[in-house]
C-alpha cells in the first residue's frame, strides 16, 4: 500500500504516520525529518533548507523531489510506504506520478483557528525526535532520552500564520487533485488522537 498525508501544518499527520505506517508494516517516509536530518548534520543541503524553513516556507521543489525518488528505492519500502510532508504542491504530485503510483490520499482535516495553538505550543528533541505539547507537558527535558526540548524555528507563533497561508496557497489545491481522481478521503483531524486513527484505519480497510 502506497499513501499520502494530508493536512495542514499541525494537523497531528505525524503521529497518525507513525501508527498506520506500523499497522500496515509499511515506510514511514516524513520528508520534514529527512530535511531536519541534513541541518542536524550540517549539510549543504540542509543549510539550504533551513533558510527557506526558517521563513515557513516550502523547499523547491527539485530537491524535495529528487530526495523522495531516492528514498523509496530503498528496500524498506518494498512492501509500500507512506509518503509524510510531500507532496505538497501540484507540481510535485504530479513529479511523483511520473516515478510511482498512489493508492490513497488521506485528508486529515482541522480548522485554522486550532492550529495556532497546536502549532506554538510543541516542543521537540534534538536527539530522539520526539514531540511534546505544553498542554500536556510542561518539563523541559525529553521523557525518552532526557535532552533538552525546544520550540522549531517553524513552530513560532510569528511563522505558524505564514505557514498556514502557504497552506492554503500551494498545498490545499491538492486535496481536489487527488479527489478528481478518486484517490481521496476526509477524516476530522480534530477529534483525539485513537477516534483519528480508527476513522482513517476504517477509510483504509473500507
Amino acid at each position: 500500500m502506497k499513501l499520502i498525508f494530508l493536512g495542514p501544518p499541525g494537523a497531528g499527520k505525524g503521529t497518525q504516520a507513525e501508527r498506520i505506517a506500523e499497522r500496515y508494516r509499511i515506510a514511514h517516509i516524513s520528508t520534514g525529518d529527512m530535511l531536519r536530518s541534513e541541518i542536524r548534520n550540517a549539510t549543504e543541503l540542509g543549510a539550504a533548507a533551513k533558510a527557506y524553513l526558517d521563513r515557513g516556507e516550502l523547499v523547491p521543489d527539485s530537491v524535495i523531489i529528487d530526495m523522495v525518488k531516492d528514498r523509496i528505492r530503498r528496500e524498506d519500502c518494498k512492501n509500500g510506504f507512506l509518503l509524510d510532508g510531500f507532496p505538497r504542491t501540484v507540481v510535485q504530485a504530479e513529479a511523483l506520478q511520473g516515478f510511482t503510483d498512489i493508492d490513497f490520499a488521506v485528508n486529515i482535516d482541522v480548522p485554522f483557528d486550532r492550529l495556532v495553538a497546536r502549532i506554538s505550543g510543541r516542543r521537540m528533541c534534538p536527539d530522539c525526535g520526539a514531540a511534546y505539547h505544553v498542554s500536556t507537558y510542561q518539563a523541559s527535558i525529553c521523557q525518552k532520552c532526557g535532552a533538552t526540548l525546544y520550540q522549531r524555528d517553524d513552530d513560532k507563533e510569528e511563522t505558524v500564520a505564514n505557514r498556514l497561508n502557504v497552506y492554503t496557497e500551494k498545498t490545499a489545491p491538492l486535496i481536489a487533485y487527488y479527489e478528481s481522481k478518486g484517490k481521496l478521503f476526509t477524516v476530522n483531524g480534530d477529534a483525539d488522537i485513537d477516534t483519528v486513527t480508527e476513522e482513517i484505519v476504517k477509510g483504509l480497510d473500507a
